[in-house]
């Protein structure tokens, strides 16, 4: 699992000659470059797909548990002003 876009780089981009990929992506708000050898590309999709999916689960949580909370404080405020 890890952050970061993977892209298809030429090292003579008018040509399209010499490719190869490079993965992109911010850690400690530094950005950061690698380059990725081909045999690795499917790994590190994997990777990239494992943590996108991470991210998305993660969004979904804080969403419902900020729905969750202000139920409990909706609720709260009904009790207090029903005593």
């Amino acid at each position: 699992m890890r952050p970061g876009c993977l892209s298809l780089q030429y090292r003579k981009p008018k040509e399209k000659s010499g490719a190869y990929y490079q993965l992109s992506y911010t850690y400690q708000m530094k950005s950061k470059t690698e380059y990725v050898p081909a045999e690795l590309v499917p790994q590190i999709e994997q990777e990239l797909a494992e943590y996108k999916r991470y991210r998305e689960l993660t969004a979904e949580w804080v969403d419902l548990s900020i729905a969750l909370s202000r139920l409990k404080m909706t609720q709260w405020k009904q009790t207090r002003t029903s005593n």
